[in-house]
Protein backbone atom coordinates (compact mmCIF):
# COMPACT_ATOMS: atom_id res chain seq x y z
CA UNK A 1 0.00 0.00 0.00
CA UNK A 2 1.43 3.57 -0.92
CA UNK A 3 1.22 6.17 2.20
CA UNK A 4 -2.21 8.09 1.32
CA UNK A 5 -3.99 4.33 1.71
CA UNK A 6 -4.68 5.64 5.08
CA UNK A 7 -6.29 8.95 3.96
CA UNK A 8 -8.86 7.34 1.70
CA UNK A 9 -11.61 8.90 3.41
CA UNK A 10 -15.53 8.91 2.78
CA UNK A 11 -14.61 12.54 0.75
CA UNK A 12 -11.85 11.09 -0.64
CA UNK A 13 -14.13 8.21 -1.78
CA UNK A 14 -17.05 11.05 -3.04
CA UNK A 15 -13.60 12.69 -5.14
CA UNK A 16 -13.26 9.92 -6.83
CA UNK A 17 -16.61 9.71 -7.90
CA UNK A 18 -17.09 12.63 -8.44
CA UNK A 19 -13.96 12.86 -11.13
CA UNK A 20 -15.47 9.75 -12.54
CA UNK A 21 -18.24 11.02 -13.45
CA UNK A 22 -16.93 14.27 -14.87
CA UNK A 23 -14.57 12.12 -16.63
CA UNK A 24 -17.30 9.73 -18.32
CA UNK A 25 -19.36 12.98 -19.01
CA UNK A 26 -16.17 14.73 -20.26
CA UNK A 27 -15.10 12.11 -22.74
CA UNK A 28 -19.24 12.34 -24.34
CA UNK A 29 -19.05 16.11 -24.49
CA UNK A 30 -15.85 15.89 -26.06
CA UNK A 31 -16.46 13.21 -28.46
CA UNK A 32 -19.80 14.91 -29.32
CA UNK A 33 -18.05 18.51 -30.10
CA UNK A 34 -15.37 15.89 -31.92
CA UNK A 35 -17.71 14.68 -34.24
CA UNK A 36 -20.63 17.76 -34.30
CA UNK A 37 -23.60 16.84 -32.83
CA UNK A 38 -26.64 18.60 -32.93
CA UNK A 39 -26.99 19.50 -28.82
CA UNK A 40 -24.39 21.90 -28.94
CA UNK A 41 -25.61 25.58 -29.32
CA UNK A 42 -25.35 27.12 -32.69
CA UNK A 43 -23.00 29.78 -32.97
CA UNK A 44 -21.53 29.83 -29.71
CA UNK A 45 -18.46 31.76 -29.37
CA UNK A 46 -15.70 30.68 -27.39
CA UNK A 47 -12.64 32.46 -26.16
CA UNK A 48 -9.89 30.02 -27.73
CA UNK A 49 -10.70 27.73 -30.89
CA UNK A 50 -13.76 26.46 -32.08
CA UNK A 51 -15.97 23.49 -31.01
CA UNK A 52 -13.34 21.36 -32.42
CA UNK A 53 -10.68 22.08 -30.13
CA UNK A 54 -12.86 22.33 -26.98
CA UNK A 55 -13.79 19.01 -27.69
CA UNK A 56 -10.26 17.35 -28.25
CA UNK A 57 -9.02 19.27 -24.92
CA UNK A 58 -12.69 18.18 -23.31
CA UNK A 59 -11.98 14.59 -24.42
CA UNK A 60 -8.08 14.48 -22.35
CA UNK A 61 -9.22 16.07 -19.33
CA UNK A 62 -12.21 13.56 -19.24
CA UNK A 63 -9.43 10.57 -19.47
CA UNK A 64 -7.01 11.98 -17.50
CA UNK A 65 -9.81 12.25 -14.71
CA UNK A 66 -11.14 8.58 -15.19
CA UNK A 67 -7.12 7.82 -14.46
CA UNK A 68 -7.22 10.02 -11.12
CA UNK A 69 -10.64 8.23 -10.54
CA UNK A 70 -9.48 4.67 -10.81
CA UNK A 71 -6.25 5.73 -8.88
CA UNK A 72 -7.97 7.55 -5.72
CA UNK A 73 -10.30 4.90 -5.31
CA UNK A 74 -7.04 2.08 -5.46
CA UNK A 75 -5.51 4.54 -2.45
CA UNK A 76 -2.50 5.99 -4.42
CA UNK A 77 -0.88 9.05 -4.36
CA UNK A 78 -0.61 9.33 -8.19
CA UNK A 79 -4.50 9.67 -8.52
CA UNK A 80 -4.12 12.45 -5.43
CA UNK A 81 -1.63 14.87 -7.20
CA UNK A 82 -3.80 13.77 -10.96
CA UNK A 83 -6.80 14.46 -9.51
CA UNK A 84 -5.92 17.45 -8.76
CA UNK A 85 -4.71 18.82 -12.19
CA UNK A 86 -7.51 17.49 -13.84
CA UNK A 87 -9.77 19.11 -11.37
CA UNK A 88 -7.74 22.31 -11.86
CA UNK A 89 -7.79 21.96 -15.74
CA UNK A 90 -11.49 21.08 -15.63
CA UNK A 91 -12.23 24.46 -13.79
CA UNK A 92 -10.34 26.60 -16.05
CA UNK A 93 -11.93 24.97 -19.26
CA UNK A 94 -15.55 25.07 -17.48
CA UNK A 95 -14.77 29.05 -17.01
CA UNK A 96 -13.22 29.12 -20.48
CA UNK A 97 -16.58 27.81 -22.34
CA UNK A 98 -18.79 30.22 -19.86
CA UNK A 99 -20.34 31.88 -22.59
CA UNK A 100 -21.47 29.29 -24.56
CA UNK A 101 -23.00 27.01 -21.34
CA UNK A 102 -23.56 29.51 -18.39
CA UNK A 103 -24.88 26.91 -16.32
CA UNK A 104 -23.27 23.66 -17.05
CA UNK A 105 -19.89 25.54 -16.71
CA UNK A 106 -20.86 26.95 -13.34
CA UNK A 107 -22.15 23.17 -11.89
CA UNK A 108 -18.65 21.58 -13.66
CA UNK A 109 -16.97 24.64 -11.61
CA UNK A 110 -18.17 23.74 -8.58
CA UNK A 111 -17.51 20.64 -8.82
CA UNK A 112 -13.75 20.95 -9.38
CA UNK A 113 -13.38 23.20 -6.18
CA UNK A 114 -14.80 20.59 -4.52
CA UNK A 115 -12.81 17.86 -5.63
CA UNK A 116 -9.96 20.04 -5.04
CA UNK A 117 -10.97 21.10 -1.98
CA UNK A 118 -11.24 17.44 -1.01
CA UNK A 119 -7.90 16.43 -2.66
CA UNK A 120 -5.64 19.39 -1.62
CA UNK A 121 -6.43 19.62 1.88
CA UNK A 122 -4.13 18.02 4.89
CA UNK A 123 -4.77 14.81 6.07
CA UNK A 124 -6.04 14.42 9.47
CA UNK A 125 -3.65 11.73 10.31
CA UNK A 126 -5.98 8.71 9.98
CA UNK A 127 -8.01 10.04 12.87
CA UNK A 128 -11.22 11.78 13.02
CA UNK A 129 -11.56 11.74 9.22
CA UNK A 130 -15.09 13.69 8.48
Amino acid sequence: MTKDAGRVTGWWLFAGIVLGIAGILNIIYGIGAIGDATFFVNDAKYILGTLHTWGWITLIIGVIQLIAAFSLWSGGGFGRWIGIFAAAASSITALLSISAYPFWSLCVFALAIIVLYQLARPSSGGQGAY
